[in-house]
């Protein structure tokens, strides 16, 4: 089979812009979105992609853009890494689905073997495969609920689990998740998340812990709860990092509760925070997790992976999904996983953080706006608010956001008051086009924050 990598030359790793931002091609296909896909479906930069690998993304007009979102954390290895082209390509020649419930196939089993390996703890797992990281939470929940017999979930705030019906009740946001879609799935609790720039000055993890866990003793009770759903790092909620022993002791809750400890790590896995998973940092072994986006190098696959009782408490056919575990998807798993392995990309993660951290802090030493420089590891984020408070600037991180575009920098918004920058380059990207990203950062926020001098 001829492999793709060696019939088409290199995607040159550099920011070049030859149009403006979209350029006309890009334009005239804007126009044929409009005309045919849902308005519901948003566009953060309205670039059409003709390629993409490394740390950058190249758009039909031909402009090269740094790409510091990865498909919203999807790509670790990149767009096109060359063992997960050469596993696709194989897999697709192979055959492309038999529905593992009807006749199923190693890949499938393998990745659930990868999945044991490399998740937080030694006791013995369990793992099912589906499609998305809103259909990996709907199905913990009902892995939870269904071994425990209760059926309280407690979540927390400024959380965001998906947009399907279940998850959209999990989740924090109304605007854009939630607005109108309701009513929502019930026997959902939400309790205060541990949020250091806005707690109360000081509190500690424990102590937020604390005040999350007196919430759900006085309101829900503690033997009503089937699982408390964590991010170990909130995603869509503001890359929002909880302080020091917060996640430990909610855990620890748990196991004295009889409540499943779920971690959503759909956006934190796959070595994006610097180790595997998010929980490792704080050696916390959550009860479930729910996987997908880094997994599969941009192939759609998502996983629950857990405890064997738990998982094995389910009755033969509650769960399972038509394309769940699709072959193709799972052939890239692997070859993502192994390229992980094999790179380190853990380690590129925190050499991301060592050069993108210290910057960002000097950035927010002269630029009042910068309330807050938080992350892990290659999920990094800036918190945007008026100078002098901490109210939210929604308006002026849209503005940062458009001139990065405009400069060729692909950045991403997030949090609850929409006032987050968030960073999330492939942990492939070269140390030369970090830096070039930053200072189109810093030039951004010069040019936002700048008052305009009048004429005369």
């Amino acid at each position: 089979m001829t492999d793709l990598l060696a019939s088409t030359p290199s995607l040159v790793q550099e920011r070049r812009l030859v149009t403006e931002i979209p350029g006309p091609r890009s334009r005239e296909l804007m126009e044929r979105r409009a005309a045919t896909v849902s308005s519901g479906v948003g566009t953060t930069l309205p670039v059409f992609v003709e390629r993409a690998g490394g740390g950058v993304i190249r758009d039909v007009d031909g402009n090269s853009l740094i790409d510091l979102g990865a498909g919203i954390a999807v790509v670790n290895v990149g767009n096109s890494a060359p063992k997960v082209v050469r596993a696709v390509q194989e897999q697709v020649a192979t055959f492309t689905h038999t529905c593992f419930m009807v006749t199923p196939y190693e890949g499938y089993v393998a990745v659930c073997e990868e999945l044991a390996r490399v998740t937080p703890g030694d006791h013995e797992k369990r793992t099912a495969l589906f499609n998305s990281g809103s259909e990996a939470v709907e199905n913990a929940v009902k892995i939870a609920r269904h071994a425990t017999g209760r059926q309280a979930i407690v979540v927390f705030d400024h959380a965001y689990h998906g947009r399907t019906n279940l998850t959209m009740a999990l989740t924090a946001k109304n605007m854009p998740y939630k607005h109108r879609f309701g009513p929502f799935a019930s026997e959902v609790y939400r309790v205060p998340m541990s949020y250091p720039f806005r707690d109360a000055p000081g509190m500690s993890g424990a102590e937020a812990a604390d005040r999350a866990i007196r919430q759900i003793e006085t309101q829900i009770g503690a033997a009503n709860v089937a699982a408390v759903l964590i991010e170990p790092i909130q995603g869509e909620g503001g890359f929002v990092v909880p302080a020091t022993g917060f996640l430990p002791a909610v855990a620890q809750w748990c196991r004295e509760a009889g409540a499943v400890f779920i971690a959503d790590e759909v956006q934190t896995g796959f070595c994006r925070t610097g180790d595997w998973f998010a929980s490792d940092a704080e050696d916390v072994v959550p009860d479930l997790m729910t996987l997908a986006k880094g997994m599969a190098g941009g192939l759609p696959l998502a996983a629950v992976t857990g405890r064997a009782a738990l998982m094995d408490a389910v009755h033969t056919g509650g769960l399972g999904g038509t394309y769940g575990g699709n072959p193709v998807a799972c052939a890239a798993a692997l070859a993502s996983i192994e390229t992980m392995r094999e790179q380190d990309l853990a380690g590129a993660a925190r050499a991301i953080e060592d050069t993108m951290v210290p910057r960002l802090h000097a950035l927010g030493e002269h630029t009042p706006a910068i309330g807050d420089v938080r992350g892990r590891g290659a999920m990094i984020a800036v918190e945007i608010v008026r100078q002098g408070t901490t109210e939210p600037d929604a308006a002026l991180t849209a503005q940062v956001a458009r001139l990065c575009h405009a400069e060729g920098v692909v950045v991403l918004t997030a949090g609850t008051y929409g006032n987050v920058l968030r960073f999330l380059p492939p942990l492939v990207i070269g140390q030369d086009l970090l830096n070039e990203a930053l200072d189109v950062l810093e030039a951004a926020f010069a040019a936002a924050t700048t008052p305009v001098q009048s004429a005369g």
